[in-house]
C-alpha cells in the first residue's frame, strides 16, 4: 500500500521545517481485514443483524452480556463506573486501513474534531494517516504526542491569532483559508523569508448532509468562500499576490453524515471548473484537491452508510475524466474522515437511575445525558441502546431513554424497544458512540465528563480519566 505524506511547511529562508518527509511508522496491532467490504457499522454485510452497528469484535456472552475487544462490558462498568466510553482500538485501526486501501496514494487525514486524545493521535500516526485540526488546542495535543506537524492541516472559519501563531510556530503542513480577512492576517504572521502552504476552502453550492445544521456546502452558512458570487475567485487572486503564502490547492467540505456518492461527484465537477478558471486567468496549476469528509455511518440497524470503495472508485473516475476534458493534470486527492473512523469504534455505558411511566409514555432515566452526548438534542440523532448484564423476563416495549439534566430536551433515544421489566440499576450500552460525543461534551449541571477506556485483545485500559468534582472546582478561583 502506498501512502503519500503532506510535504512540510517551509520556514526560515525556505528551509523545510523537517529536513525529510516523515514516513509513517510500521503498523502494528490488529491484522488487516480481508476483502474490500464497504465500511458500515460493523463487519456484518447486511446491516440488519442485531450487532451490525457494533464494533466487529462485539460478541455475545451467554444471554445477558456483551464483549467488545474481548472485554465484557459489564466488567468495564464495574471497574470504571458509568457513564463510560469504550473505544475498540482494533476497530479504529481497521477503519484507518480501509481508507488507505480505498485511496492509495492519496492523503487520508483523520478529522480530530470527531474525537481526540493522545492514544487516538498515536493510533492514527501508526496507521499512516494525516490529521486535520481546528484549533491550537487540538494542534498542540497532536504535536506534543509526537505527531509530525508537516502532516497536519489546520481548519477553522474563525481562526484566532493564537491558532495561527501555533500553526506557524509548529510548522503545520497546510492552513485552510476560510475568509478574505484571514489572508492578510496570516501573511503578516509568516516569518520573513519563508512561505506557508495554504488551501482555499470553497463553497460549491451543494446541499448534502444528514441535518440542516451539518450541511456546509451551501452559500447560506458560515464556512468557506462561494464560487457562485465570486468570493472564492477574489480570495484566490489575493493569495496569489502574497509572497509569503503558497497556494497549493482547493478545499471543500460538503457537510456531515452524507450517505450517497452523488454530492461528492457534483463537487468534483464544480471544483475542476474552478481549477480550470484559475489556470486560465492566472497561469497557475494547483496540485491538490481536498474533498473533506462527512462520510455517513449507520447509527441503527438497517440505516444506510456511505459505501467507501464506491466513493473512491467514482471520485477517481470523475476526477480523471474531468481533468482530461479540461486539459489539466489530476491533482493529488485528500479526504478527511472523522466520524467514519471513530464513530462505530465507540460504545457508551449508562446505568439506569429511574423508570417513570406517565400516561402512554415510559421514560428510562440514566446517569448521563446531554452533557456527554448533545447530538440528539442538536440534530435529532437516533440510537439503538441495548440492555446488558441480566436476562430480561418481559418482552420489549417502546420507551424513551432520557438523561439526568434539567432540560426537557435531554433525550438520548426516543421510542426505542427495551425490555418491559427494565428497572433502576440496569446497564444500557449504546453503540456508535465514538464520534462527537465526548468531543462535544459540556459541564452542564457540573456533571463531570465520562472516562474513555480502550479495549483490545481482552485488555481494558484507561485513556482519559473521569472529570471529578475537584477538577471542576479547581477552575473556579474567584469570589
Amino acid at each position: 500500500m502506498s501512502h503519500r505524506t503532506l510535504p512540510p511547511a517551509t520556514h526560515g529562508a525556505g528551509v523545510p521545517a523537517s529536513a525529510t518527509t516523515m514516513a509513517p511508522p510500521p503498523r502494528t496491532a490488529a491484522p488487516p481485514p480481508s476483502g474490500n467490504e464497504p465500511l458500515s457499522g460493523s463487519g456484518s454485510p447486511s446491516g440488519s443483524e442485531p450487532l451490525s452497528i457494533w464494533p466487529r469484535s462485539a460478541a455475545p456472552l451467554g444471554h445477558d452480556d456483551l464483549a467488545v475487544g474481548g472485554v465484557p462490558l459489564t466488567e468495564i462498568a464495574d471497574r470504571f463506573g458509568t457513564p463510560a466510553y469504550v473505544l475498540d482500538e482494533d476497530e479504529v485501526r481497521h477503519r484507518c486501513r480501509a481508507y488507505l486501501r480505498a485511496f492509495p496514494g492519496a492523503d487520508v487525514c483523520y478529522a480530530a474534531k470527531a474525537f481526540l486524545c493522545r492514544a487516538m493521535v498515536h493510533w492514527v500516526h501508526e496507521e499512516g494517516l494525516g490529521l486535520d485540526v481546528c484549533s491550537a488546542g487540538e494542534l498542540e495535543l497532536a504535536v506534543t504526542t509526537g505527531f509530525p506537524p508537516e502532516r497536519i492541516v489546520l481548519h477553522g472559519n474563525a481562526k484566532s491569532p493564537a491558532d495561527l501563531r501555533a500553526a506557524l510556530r509548529l510548522g503545520v503542513g497546510r492552513i485552510v483559508i476560510d475568509s478574505t480577512s484571514e489572508i492578510a492576517r496570516l501573511a503578516a504572521a509568516v516569518p520573513a523569508g519563508s512561505r506557508q502552504r495554504v488551501l482555499v476552502r470553497v463553497v460549491p453550492g451543494i446541499a448534502a448532509g444528514g441535518h440542516a445544521k451539518i450541511r456546509t456546502g451551501t452559500d447560506d452558512q458560515k464556512f468557506g468562500l462561494s464560487i457562485a458570487d465570486g468570493s472564492a475567485q477574489h480570495a484566490i487572486a489575493r493569495i496569489l499576490s502574497q509572497p509569503r503564502l503558497e497556494l497549493v490547492g482547493l478545499h471543500c467540505h460538503l457537510g456531515s453524515q452524507i450517505t450517497t456518492v452523488k454530492p461528492y461527484l457534483s463537487a468534483v465537477r464544480r471544483l475542476i471548473g474552478l481549477l480550470a478558471r484559475i489556470h486560465e486567468q492566472h497561469g497557475v496549476t494547483l496540485p491538490e484537491l481536498d474533498l473533506g469528509g462527512g462520510h455517513g455511518i449507520a447509527y441503527r440497524p438497517g440505516e444506510p452508510a456511505l459505501d467507501l470503495p464506491s466513493l473512491s472508485t467514482k471520485i477517481r473516475a470523475e476526477l480523471a475524466g474531468g481533468c482530461a476534458a479540461a486539459g489539466l493534470p489530476v491533482p493529488r486527492l485528500a479526504v478527511e474522515p472523522g466520524r467514519a473512523i471513530a464513530g462505530p469504534a465507540g460504545v457508551v455505558l449508562y446505568r439506569v437511575l429511574a423508570v417513570k411511566r406517565t400516561g402512554a409514555h415510559t421514560f428510562v432515566a440514566v446517569d448521563g445525558g446531554m452533557s456527554d452526548n448533545p447530538r440528539p438534542a442538536l440534530y435529532g440523532v437516533r440510537y439503538a441502546p441495548r440492555l446488558i448484564g441480566r436476562r430480561p423476563s418481559a418482552a420489549p416495549e417502546p420507551v424513551t431513554v432520557v438523561g439526568r439534566h434539567c432540560e426537557a430536551g435531554d433525550v438520548l433515544a426516543a421510542d426505542v424497544p427495551l425490555p418491559g421489566d427494565i428497572r433502576p440499576g440496569d446497564l444500557l450500552a449504546v453503540p456508535v458512540a465514538g464520534a462527537y460525543h465526548l468531543s462535544m461534551a459540556s459541564g452542564y449541571n457540573l456533571v463531570g465528563r465520562p472516562p474513555v477506556i480502550a479495549v483490545t485483545e481482552g485488555h481494558a485500559r484507561l485513556l482519559v480519566r473521569r472529570e471529578s468534582l475537584a477538577d471542576i472546582q479547581e477552575r473556579d478561583i474567584g469570589l
